[in-house]
């Protein structure tokens, strides 16, 4: 993984799992040691899935640049649809508070999605990649009158 990528993906995975940290402490707090757990689950599910969504897009990007768009709107909307799948199958579930679960998981993705924003903002990426093989000047090709 080039060093932007890996750069991009900590600067998102690390205040993700700081938010999560605070949802898993007040969680604990207001719901018990189950409370927690729902927390602490929901957060491993998003940084696993952004986590794993952010390598796929930058690979796209990288080895087809002309799907990086479609890909980006696509997996989004995959992820958003996988989580609510997620949210539905612990709707019931004695393992752990589901309401903790549910909302630590929208206020993970969110801390996700602003971090990774950010991330984004940061990045000096150029958008135009310079020719280092050639040094010479463009040849011009109209006429010169």
């Amino acid at each position: 993984m080039p060093s932007n990528d890996a750069r991009t993906l900590l600067q998102a995975a690390v205040p993700t799992a700081a938010a999560g940290a605070l949802a898993a402490v007040i969680s604990a707090v207001v719901a018990g040691g189950k409370g927690a757990l729902g927390a602490v689950v929901a957060t491993v599910i998003v940084i696993l899935f952004m986590g794993i969504g952010l390598v796929v897009l930058e690979r796209t990007a990288k080895n087809f640049p002309h799907l990086f768009q479609a890909m980006g709107l696509m997996l989004y909307a995959t992820q958003i649809l996988l989580l609510f799948v997620f949210v539905a199958i612990f709707k019931n579930t004695t393992l752990f508070n589901a309401r903790a679960f549910a909302i630590t998981l929208v206020a993970v993705t969110l801390a996700w999605i602003a971090s990774q924003t950010r991330a984004h903002l940061k990045a000096k990426i150029l958008y135009v990649e310079p020719d280092s093989v050639k040094g010479d000047r463009a040849e011009k090709t109209g006429s010169t009158s």
